[in-house]
């Protein structure tokens, strides 16, 4: 299911869900909803761990026609700050992708109050595997998985990304398998790319100094060797010149996390000659952005992974 319509002329309705029920919403917009509603299967509470004696879960979202070739996928993964928010919050964030012909994995994740760091991170990681293993089930082009996210859920995507396969905080992901399975295997892809909405960059500048904020303390709690942990959790730490391309979009005007934190990791990304690109949002705030804002942010988005071979460039 290619683009049927441009995304600045979709977005209006697909990117702020509020949009495409207001009187202004074009008949395009309209009829560019009604397709994705005609021609999507959402297979939704799929299991894809069980941790702390909880399962997490999943919903996915494909083509209704299964298309010949195997399609590009992304994991869309929530915000709060480790400590609230849900994917069925993020549900609308899909939706653009979902215009361009990606199928979608909507994750959720154990938060501060269930367990402290790092498990976010051992979560997603679990979810990426949890595509590798069911590739052939949903027709996922495991050489076209990208993965994405706001705030905190931006910071657990470049974790996902550029986090080793070999990592120890994969090792929650073998505990999942089951017994009868033989030996454990990491079916991890490759992520092909990364798309960072003010994302975290570097956890333990959250945790003390100016850059403090609460609720990074609380997903750390009072452990001990916290500082430790924040920097193995980091994208900073990670940043390696074989990682993923990562697209960055962050406001300039960020309260809650700094511009700072694109900047550097740009910076980091382009010393280690990784393909990158950061957008600024002039004036924007922790999300929040106007809807033209929102509209470029989204079209620089379809550049990049045209750019990537990921999808057709745009026209």
């Amino acid at each position: 299911m290619a683009a049927l319509f441009s995304l600045r002329r979709t977005v209006p309705a697909l990117v702020l869900g509020a949009c495409a029920v207001t009187a202004h919403a074009s008949d395009d917009a309209f009829r560019a909803a009604v397709v994705i509603d005609h021609g999507y299967d959402v297979h939704a509470g799929q299991t894809y761990a069980s941790v702390s004696g909880r399962e997490l879960k999943l919903d996915v979202y494909t083509p209704a026609a299964k298309p010949v070739d195997a399609i590009p996928v992304v994991i869309n993964i929530h915000g709060g700050g480790w400590v609230f928010g849900s994917r069925e919050g993020a549900s609308l964030t899909a939706l653009p992708y979902m215009q361009i012909g990606f199928a979608v994995v909507n994750i959720e994740y154990r938060l501060a109050k269930t367990a402290l760091a790092p498990a976010a991170v051992e979560d997603a990681l679990c979810a990426l595997q949890w595509v590798g293993r069911n590739a052939k089930r949903y027709n996922f082009d495991l050489g076209k998985v990208v993965v994405t996210g706001t705030s905190a859920g931006g910071h657990l995507a470049l974790a996902t990304g550029m986090i080793k396969g070999d990592s120890p905080f994969t090792n929650q992901c073998a505990a999942n398998e089951p017994a009868w399975a033989g030996p454990y295997v990491n079916v991890a892809p490759k992520v092909a790319a990364v798309i960072n909405w003010y994302g975290i960059t570097d956890v333990a500048d959250m945790l003390q100094g100016p850059n403090v904020r609460s609720y990074a303390v609380q997903w750390f709690g009072s452990m001990a060797d916290r500082m430790a942990v924040a920097a193995q959790v980091s994208p900073l730490s990670h940043v390696r010149k074989d990682g993923p391309p990562v697209l960055t979009i962050h406001g300039d005007a960020d309260p809650l996390v700094p511009y700072a934190h694109a900047t550097r990791l740009h910076a980091a990304l382009n010393k280690a000659g990784v393909k990158n690109q950061l957008v600024t949002i002039k004036g924007g705030g922790h999300g929040g952005f106007t809807l033209e804002q929102h509209i470029d942010a989204y079209e620089a988005t379809r550049a990049f992974l045209g750019s990537l071979g990921i999808v057709p460039a745009a026209k």
